[in-house]
């Protein structure tokens, strides 16, 4: 039975006013048994997974989910009223309005609670760069903002029309003024996408230039130079030109110290040296180990490749400074020479 045929039955509920506040009584405890199921069932449900997402977005829907259905219930209770103009326009209206509000704010709480480090990780199982958050959370709240800004005018019957070519003649205008700022901005983005890099790692750029990555912005990335020379370079640029990252995959970093000694010296004596060397080297890594290669018989020298890994790419020219004046003194002691390139000249009498 529905409530047009109670009404119909009982004849003192035939009058309008006291039909309106039945109909908002029945759904306030409608939004009451739903306010129960969430917070009793949902709630519940929730709290079995070990995500903490789950059960903070139950709590964020759960009061908008309540004073919707309320509202709902003036919505039905407003369609009986002989109100005259213009409340019969302005107060369903205006309780619409307030059910897109209360959904927009829930909407940016609900945005918040997902594009939190934590949670994106936890939900894509992946480093994700700590600089794509202020661009994703701005695209996302502009496009919440915009899409309830147009939903409340079309409330209101506002024409739209007149907004919409004067949004797209602006558009082109701003967009061919700030073709390189774009440029920019989607070159951060395509950064971001592919983890190409992030704050604190060292890079080496296509044209020489190596530092650490200070800041990655939507117009541009900054990084400090060994020299601690601060460079600024567009996005745009960065996304393409080649770069190799040397805290990728793994956040340390290969030295290579060639290595020159006389002919006559024993090869193994020679790896023993350079082992022994790099792994009384705090500095150095232990894993992976230190190895020693033979590469080249020269024209006045046997020369090796010492290879060792250091845990922090700022290290480099220090560990190697180390290495090179430890080699030295090491070579000397175990009484292997060192060659410096000779010319023998001879003359010829005729």
């Amino acid at each position: 039975m529905n409530l047009e045929n109670i009404f119909s039955t009982y004849p003192i509920l035939q009058n309008t006013p006291i039909q309106m506040i039945l109909i908002i009584i029945i759904y306030a405890v409608l939004a009451k048994a739903v306010d129960l199921f969430i917070s009793h069932g949902l709630s519940r449900l929730a709290s079995l997974s070990s995500m903490k997402f789950d059960d903070e977005i139950v709590a964020a829907i759960h009061s908008p989910v309540y004073w919707t259905v309320f509202c709902l219930g003036i919505l039905h209770a407003l369609q009986l009223s002989d109100l005259n103009q213009p409340w019969r326009v302005i107060l369903p209206n205006f309780t619409k309005s307030i059910i897109l509000i209360i959904w927009t704010i829930t909407s940016f709480r609900i945005l918040r609670l997902t594009l939190r480090l934590s949670t994106l990780e936890g939900l894509l199982r992946r480093k994700i760069p700590i600089n794509a958050f202020s661009i994703i959370r701005k695209l996302f709240r502009i496009s919440i903002l915009v899409t309830a800004t147009i939903w409340f005018l079309g409330l209101w019957n506002v024409n739209l029309t007149p907004f919409f070519a004067s949004a797209g003649i602006a558009g082109i205008a701003v967009a061919m003024a700030a073709k390189d700022s774009l440029a920019n901005f989607f070159g951060g983005i395509s950064i971001f996408m592919d983890s190409v890099f992030k704050e604190g790692d060292f890079i080496v750029l296509d044209s020489g230039e190596r530092g650490e990555v200070l800041d990655v912005g939507m117009r541009s990335t900054r990084i400090m130079t060994r020299d601690d020379i601060q460079i600024t370079i567009p996005n745009s640029i960065l996304a393409n030109t080649k770069i190799i990252n040397e805290s990728a995959p793994e956040p340390r970093f290969r030295i290579k110290v060639p290595v020159g000694v006389a002919y006559g010296s024993h090869p193994q004596a020679v790896e023993e040296v350079l082992l022994a060397v790099a792994n009384d080297l705090r500095l150095v890594s232990k894993t992976p180990a230190a190895r020693v290669r033979f590469r080249m018989l020269d024209a006045s020298s046997i020369n090796f490749d010492l290879l060792c890994w250091v845990e922090d790419p700022r290290q480099k020219g220090l560990v190697t400074h180390e290495l090179l004046k430890r080699i030295y003194t090491a070579l000397q002691e175990a009484e292997i020479s060192i060659p410096f390139p000779q010319l023998d000249v001879h003359f010829k009498r005729n």
